[in-house]
C-alpha cells in the first residue's frame, strides 16, 4: 500500500503549528509516524526547549502502539525515552515511515541526536519537509541515508519553510510577530475578547518572549499588568511605544518583578531582543509595520463591538489556520 506522504506531512505540521514561538530558542516541528498499512502510529510536535524532540514523542508513542510496553509512558526527559527505545525496540520499528517536517538533529545538545536515534532503530523510511541548515544540528540526513534508511523529500516544503521562519529569524537576528483579538464583526475594543484557551495560550507565549511592546495611550488607558498569569509563566521585558515618557507608576505592568520596562518613541530597542510580541490596535499596527515579520489574529464568534481595526486595505498572506477552543487562530504574514 503505497503512504500518502503530503497527508501526514499535513498532520505534522498542524500539530506543530500548535507549539508556534513556544519552543523559542528551538524550532517548532513535527513528525508523524505511519506503518506499511498505512496506519497513523503517532503524531507529535516539539513543545518547549530542553524537552524531547518532535522524532522521540512520536517514536515513544507509536513504541506503545506497537508493543503495549506501558512502561514507556512512565518516561519524560529525552534520554530516557533515547535509551529505553534503543533497548527495547526489537526491530518493531522496520516497516514504519516518519514524516518530519524538519531534518532531524545530528547533534549532541540537551537532548540526544534525533538522527542517531532513528537510525539505531532500523526505521524504514524518512520524509522531510525542510532541511536542517544550523551549523550544529545539520547532517541528520546524510546520517540516515549512510544507515540505509530511505530518504525522501517532502513537496509541503514551503508549507514547512513557513512553519521554520520564526526560528530562521530569531537564529540570525530577531523574529517579532504582532498579536490581536477581535470579534466576527472585526470590533477589538471592550476588554477580553477571545476565549479563555486562547489567552492562556498567549501568555504561554508571552512566558517565553524576550519582550512584549505596547502602546502609551494602551498602557494609560487599560492599565495592563502584561505578564504570564494564567500559565504562571515568566513575564517578558515591556517596551512601551510613546512620545511621553510620563506614566503612572501604580499601573500593574511597572510593579512586575525581574522585568525591565523600556518608554521609548521609537523600535530601536528591539535590536537588543530576538523573540519579541507586539500587542495593539491600528495605531500600533501602523507605526510597527516595518519590522514585523508575522501577525497572529484570534477571531472570536461573537459580534457587538464598535472600534475595528483599521489596516488601510493591507493584504495579508494566510500561513496557518487553527482552532483554538472557541475562537479562530490566524498566523499571517502581510503581501
Amino acid at each position: 500500500m503505497v503512504i500518502d506522504d503530503n497527508f501526514f506531512m499535513e498532520l505534522a505540521l498542524r500539530e506543530a503549528w500548535k507549539f508556534q514561538v513556544l519552543t523559542y530558542p528551538n524550532p517548532a516541528v513535527g513528525c508523524t509516524v505511519v506503518n506499511h498499512e498505512n496506519e497513523l502510529l503517532a503524531v507529535e510536535a516539539h513543545q518547549k526547549a530542553g524537552g524531547p524532540h518532535a522524532e522521540v514523542l512520536a517514536l515513544q508513542k507509536a513504541y506503545l502502539k506497537l508493543t503495549n510496553d506501558e512502561k514507556i509512558l512512565s518516561l519524560t526527559a529525552s534520554h530516557e525515552i533515547h535509551n529505553y527505545l534503543l533497548t527495547h525496540h526489537n526491530g518493531c520499528f522496520k516497516d514504519v515511515t516518519l514524516h518530519v517536517t524538519l531534518e532531524p538533529c545530528s547533534h549532541e545538545g540537551k537532548t540526544p541526536s534525533c538522527a542517531n536515534l532513528i537510525a539505531s532503530l532500523g526505521v524504514k523510511s524518512v520524509v522531510i519537509a525542510s532541511a536542517d541548515k544550523t551549523d550544529k544540528a545539520d547532517g541528520g540526513e546524510e546520517i540516515l541515508v549512510n544507515s540505509d534508511i530511505s530518504v525522501s523529500h517532502s513537496a509541503l516544503h514551503v508549507r514547512s519553510n513557513a512553519l521554520l521562519e520564526p526560528f530562521t529569524k530569531w537564529t540570525k537576528e530577531r523574529f517579532v510577530f504582532f498579536k490581536w483579538a477581535q470579534r466576527l464583526d472585526g470590533s477589538v475594543e471592550g476588554g477580553a475578547i477571545s476565549s479563555l484557551d486562547s489567552r492562556t495560550l498567549v501568555h504561554k507565549m508571552r512566558s517565553v518572549c524576550d519582550l512584549l511592546i505596547i502602546g502609551g495611550e494602551t498602557v494609560r488607558v487599560d492599565r495592563p499588568t502584561l505578564d504570564a498569569r494564567l500559565c504562571t509563566g515568566k513575564a517578558p521585558d515591556v517596551l512601551i511605544v510613546s512620545r511621553s515618557k510620563e506614566f503612572d507608576k501604580t499601573i500593574p505592568l511597572f510593579e512586575v518583578l525581574n522585568r525591565k520596562v523600556h518608554i521609548e518613541s521609537d523600535f530601536e530597542k528591539l535590536k537588543d531582543y530576538k523573540c519579541i510580541m507586539i500587542e495593539g490596535g491600528s495605531t500600533m499596527f501602523e507605526l510597527s509595520k516595518n519590522s514585523v515579520d508575522y501577525y497572529l489574529s484570534f477571531i472570536a464568534p461573537i459580534m457587538g463591538g464598535k472600534i475595528c481595526m483599521n489596516h488601510k486595505e493591507s493584504q495579508f498572506e494566510l500561513l496557518h489556520v487553527s482552532k483554538e477552543a472557541e475562537d479562530l487562530c490566524l498566523w499571517m504574514k502581510l503581501i
